[in-house]
């Protein structure tokens, strides 16, 4: 059983295997709303692919379109899914004061920690894509995971959203590996009992490739890190991207539980085989 250090577990629930997927964008980047039958969309989704737990989790620009009595009646009408409220927050340095409002708006279940942004570059959106070619590759991945770092060194999230997302367009650093400039990184996460999310989503990116790349989840296998599942869908056919591969690799790897979530405490379940 995976031990917790800091943020201690609510119990390992035995015998009972689930998929979940906690990176839901309902409003994806503003263009949707919570509307019932858009939400029925994502949970109909959920159940033909035998997603037993569902997090809806805006970016944290969008957390006042949330509307909890919408997830509530849609909840009712899909009883055998448990919905769990979660937000991802853009960490950037100097925002810290901002998040904690931002995450005592609401009774968050979780709140996955992001980065997107160095010095203020989007990295990650396609018209700053460019940026890559005018910088050196070694110090762009040396700045991400350092603000990762910083991250989780925070105390403010209890996920790790796409950590390795600097590789979104298939840039590779040159003179070191990215497991050097990951591993620090892992230790940090160990030491604070955060969860890392094992993300899909780059598997329908440019890079094609799995958040985190696969001699990185053995890393994270081998220190015992916790993981959860998820897609980043923005929109229902996304939800539950790609699962019947990703859950290949993690039992190829050795995982056997995941990482779920009740008003911020910790629950392990086991794996389900897709």
């Amino acid at each position: 059983m995976i031990k917790y250090n800091k943020k201690q577990c609510t119990g390992l629930l035995k015998g009972v295997a689930v998929l979940v997927d906690y990176h839901i964008h309902v409003v994806a980047h503003g263009e949707y709303r919570y509307e019932y039958w858009w939400l029925y969309r994502f949970l109909q989704n959920a159940r033909a692919k035998n997603i037993k737990e569902v997090g809806f989790s805006e970016h944290d620009e969008y957390a006042s379109m949330i509307d909890s009595q919408i997830i509530q009646k849609v909840q009712n009408e899909f009883q055998d899914i448990k919905v769990r409220l979660g937000l991802e927050v853009d960490y950037i340095p100097g925002r810290e004061e901002k998040i904690k409002e931002i995450i005592a708006s609401k009774a968050f279940d979780y709140v996955i920690g992001s980065v997107h942004f160095i010095d203020g570059w989007g990295f990650d959106h396609p018209d700053f894509k460019e940026r890559f070619d005018e910088k050196d590759i070694d110090d762009i991945y040396e700045a991400y995971f350092s603000l990762v770092c910083e991250a989780v060194k925070s105390d403010l999230f209890d996920i790790v959203g796409h950590i390795d997302l600097i590789k979104v367009w298939g840039h590779r650093p040159r003179r070191k590996s990215t497991l050097y400039y990951i591993e620090p990184l892992l230790k940090r996460i160990k030491e604070s009992g955060m969860v890392i999310e094992i993300n899909s989503s780059g598997m329908r990116k440019p890079v094609k490739e799995l958040y985190p790349a696969k001699d990185i989840l053995q890393m994270i296998k081998a220190m015992n890190i916790p993981i959860t599942l998820s897609s980043d869908a923005h929109h229902p056919d996304q939800l539950g991207f790609n699962y019947d591969q990703v859950v290949s690799i993690l039992h190829q790897i050795g995982f056997k539980y995941l990482t779920t979530f009740n008003k911020r405490k910790k629950i392990l379940m086991p794996l389900r085989i897709c």
